[in-house]
């Protein structure tokens, strides 16, 4: 007992430093939070490093430490292709969006929410394109923030052998403590820090790993010899496996909570800066998550020892290292959860707040009134994500695929036809919303022959040609649209 005892002891000392400290920062970030402004999108005053590796952290979640490494763990080498799609989209997501979204979101009425966005983009009058935007940001996150809380009632219950339901309680609590109370620069300040903390482990894990297998030879012989198929990335995959694979990539530009970092940098000059920052700490983190899957190969002798192939990470861990430095890695894995979810209850909370009562319920509330509705409405989110949690079978990978889908499709093609065509339509922009997320909703329900693609592709496409099609009915977009297009387009040359 007193072996136990001396083994979870620097383990949990290290967790609740950890939770303590994001609590802390959540206390801090409360008191800069003034207005509805500071609370969605901090001002728009984050620096360069602070976006980059919030976008980052708040975009990879526990897929990065558990989805993938699992993925690569019980497949072998031919998963790679998600990471080399997700690589490509995030540098065209920052090389082509990230100033242009700045620049329009500021010209256009200083819109802080994407649904604002697009409302004052087009000029719709009539609301439509905000409601629309706003149900299926609450659609999609909740499974994505429930993709992030299963992870995390995982986390600790391989950790510290508490039940399921306790242990999501326990992390639901934290993340909700923090996001309630400093916002958006809470999330921005806690996902630079554990943007950090996930790179290091990431590093860490894997090359320590290797190492102790006798080098890379050595592993990858092992590998070779345990499952000869895992070393190549062709293997059991034909060009539409890999096609649909990469289209991950495509999710980048329909995802709102790395949009918001975008709308959020301090100005268009610290965009290259951040860009670098970005891509650099993706690259190193991706190769990380996917070497420490196929390490996991060689060192559990196959690929059927583990339980849960989703907790190779966390088992690498804590075999590998002693407790303390354990500790320290295995906050990484949840510093990679809760990145996520806080960034998804604050867009989701922005739906509620800035997208639905503010403009439908309660159109003269101040600015103070509207900052506890978000904070209530954080709670009520995350409630209900918790509640959907409950099945401790849902695979996160599964769970984030969905919601990445759906994003991407609804908004990715919108959002990039909206800051290069001049022509585009609001017309257009609602059937591209609802034909790309009507088409994943759909085609997740189908089965066999196309219909095993990743239904992000489809619905990139369909929501596409919806919005070339719809934008030519109805005529041409008013003058004024026309002018500000001109004006931010010419204030980025």
């Amino acid at each position: 007992m007193s072996g136990a005892l001396e083994i979870d002891l620097p383990l949990l000392t290290t967790f609740v430093v950890y939770l303590a400290l994001m609590v802390l920062v959540g206390l801090l970030a409360y008191r800069l939070t003034r207005s509805l402004a500071d609370y969605i999108l901090g001002g728009r005053r984050l620096g360069p490093g602070t976006a980059a590796l919030s976008a980052g952290a708040s975009d990879m979640s526990g897929w990065l430490l558990m989805g993938l490494p699992g993925a690569v763990y019980g497949a072998g080498m031919n998963q790679i292709w998600i990471a080399v799609g997700l690589a490509i989209g995030a540098y065209l997501n920052w090389q082509l969006i990230a100033a242009r979204l700045r620049r329009y979101t500021e010209v256009a009425k200083d819109s802080i929410t994407i649904p604002a966005y697009f409302e004052n983009r087009f000029r719709d009058g009539s609301s439509t394109l905000r409601v629309v935007s706003a149900v299926v940001i609450l659609l999609f996150f909740t499974f994505y923030t429930s993709a992030g809380l299963v992870a995390a009632g995982t986390l600790f219950e391989d950790t510290f052998g508490v039940d399921y339901t306790l242990a999501l309680a326990v992390g639901a609590a934290v993340i909700l403590t923090y996001t309630l109370l400093g916002g958006f620069l809470a999330v921005s300040w806690t996902d630079f820090l554990q943007g950090i903390l996930m790179f290091i482990a990431l590093i860490v894990v894997p090359v320590l790993t290797v190492l102790e297998l006798g080098g890379w030879p050595a592993t990858a012989g092992t590998v070779g010899d345990l499952e000869p198929g895992a070393l190549d990335a062709f293997n059991d995959v034909t060009l539409f496996g890999i096609v649909s694979l990469m289209a991950w990539g495509l999710g980048y530009f329909g995802q709102p909570h790395v949009l918001a970092r975008f709308m959020a940098i301090r100005s268009l000059q610290d965009i290259p800066a951040a860009r670098l920052i970005g891509i650099g700490w993706m690259a190193f983190a991706l190769l990380g998550s996917i070497f420490t899957g196929f390490a996991g190969i060689a060192f559990f002798e196959g690929t059927g020892t583990l339980d849960n192939a989703e907790t190779v990470f966390i088992a690498l861990i804590q075999a590998m290292f002693s407790p303390w430095v354990a500790g320290c890695l295995l906050a990484a894995v949840l510093a990679a959860i809760m990145s996520t979810i806080d960034s998804q209850l604050l867009v989701s909370s922005s739906a509620l707040s800035e997208d639905f009562y503010k403009r439908f319920l309660r159109p003269a509330a101040g600015d103070r009134e509207l900052v506890w509705v978000g904070r209530a409405t954080v709670l009520a989110i995350g409630a209900l994500a918790t509640v959907l949690a409950l099945d401790p079978e849902s695979a996160v990978l599964d769970l984030v695929a969905y919601a990445w889908a759906g994003f991407g499709a609804a908004f990715g093609p919108v959002v990039i036809l909206s800051v290069f065509w001049r022509g585009m339509t609001r017309n257009g922009a609602v059937a591209g919303i609802v034909v790309g997320a009507v088409t994943v909703l759909v085609w997740e329900q189908l089965g066999g022959g196309i219909f095993e693609m990743y239904e992000i592709l489809p619905g990139f496409i369909l929501a596409t040609l919806a919005i070339l099609v719809f934008s030519r009915i109805g005529g041409r977009p008013g003058e004024e649209i026309e002018q500000e297009f001109d004006k931010v387009a010419g204030s980025l040359r």
